[in-house]
């Protein structure tokens, strides 16, 4: 990590482990949320779980069809919803325009805070104006680190994806790469393009940016095996998200191409192909504590007024590399699902 990324994170820890500790003296429960399309969950009361009055809280994703990241993502807010008597209400969409619609029908549904994500934030500004109007707090999670403050959210939890992109490209410096390829699997979404300028900025050598759509796997192999036959001179193939990179690794050898892999993001798939070699390192931004950490701030700022940040600053989640020197150990929690 570049000595920018260090600092930032640095500075941020105690602020990252103050909301953790605050969250864990709390007494643990079980709950269930729902499907993808606004389905609910939670089961009844039962003892361990916070006794402070039941709430509902929407969390609103950009989740695309089969992306396994924000099952983790999720996974953590289920926890946090457990512990805190809180019933989840997940609904996700990767059309923003869609996603603007489900933030709306948590509002209709007059619940008592919204978690969302900000992948394209100018669609999403009308509508967060609403919840503030209905007095429902709102924090953002995961993509809108630039923006959360603008739309007048209450915290972000997430990662800098400029400073995970820097990171990143000064790694692949010290790797003696030459030429980069950095694929982008959903056009307009901001954190993903962040993270390609990232790497472009910091990284020495040529980096060009290749869109693939990320709801089709079968074009997402054949447009990178493609590129990567068109141009030989490909040395690193970086991806944004753990399924892409596994599809990459596929499109390299059905290229006959020597480029490694490089990626953001983990799945338990992934951090064994780490340990095969197959890809060379991820970067983790720990989705499961961001799902988590954004639930239970809803609940610190109902019961207790409390402000992540203090509302000005947020809270880092990553990043951090995982490679062959750690990856034994991220995989034992990546296979439980937490990281």
């Amino acid at each position: 990590m570049d000595r920018s990324a260090r600092t930032r994170t640095r500075k941020l820890a105690p602020l990252v482990a103050a909301v953790a500790a605050a969250a864990l003296t709390l007494a643990g429960c079980s709950s269930s949320s729902g499907g993808k399309k606004s389905e609910e969950g939670g089961a009844a009361a039962s003892a361990g779980k916070a006794s402070t009055p039941r709430m509902t809280v929407a969390l609103v994703t950009h989740q695309a069809p089969g992306d396994t990241f924000w099952d983790i993502v999720r996974k953590g807010a289920e926890a946090a919803a457990a512990k805190d008597n809180i019933k989840l209400v997940y609904s996700a969409d990767p059309n923003a325009g869609n996603q603007a619609n489900l933030v709306q029908n948590a509002i209709d549904q007059k619940v008592d805070g919204i978690a969302v994500t900000l992948a394209k934030p100018d669609a999403m500004k009308d509508v967060i104006s609403k919840a503030s109007s209905a007095n429902i707090p709102v924090v953002g999670l995961n993509s809108g680190l630039s923006d959360w403050k603008k739309l007048g959210l209450l915290e972000f939890f997430g990662q800098d994806e400029t400073v995970a992109g820097e990171a990143l490209g000064n790694r692949l410096n010290t790797e003696g790469a030459k030429k980069v390829v950095c694929v982008i699997q959903e056009q307009g979404n901001v954190g993903l393009t962040q993270r390609c300028d990232g790497v472009k900025k910091t990284f020495s050598g040529t980096t060009e940016t290749l869109y693939v759509d990320g709801t089709s796997p079968t074009s997402v192999k054949s447009t990178i095996t493609a590129k990567l036959k068109q141009d030989g001179a490909v040395d690193h193939v970086v991806t944004l998200g753990a399924p892409i990179a596994l599809i990459a690794v596929q499109s390299v050898s059905d290229a006959g191409s020597k480029a490694k892999i490089a990626t953001f993001d983990l799945n338990k798939d992934l951090t064994g192909a780490i340990s095969k070699g197959t890809i060379e390192f991820a970067v983790d931004q720990q989705p499961y504590l961001q799902g988590y950490l954004a639930v239970d701030s809803l609940w610190l700022y109902k019961n207790n007024g409390n402000y992540s940040g203090g509302g000005e600053q947020p809270v880092l989640t990553g990043p951090a590399f995982v490679d062959k020197s750690n990856v034994e150990k991220v995989a034992q929690f990546a296979a439980k699902g937490t990281r």
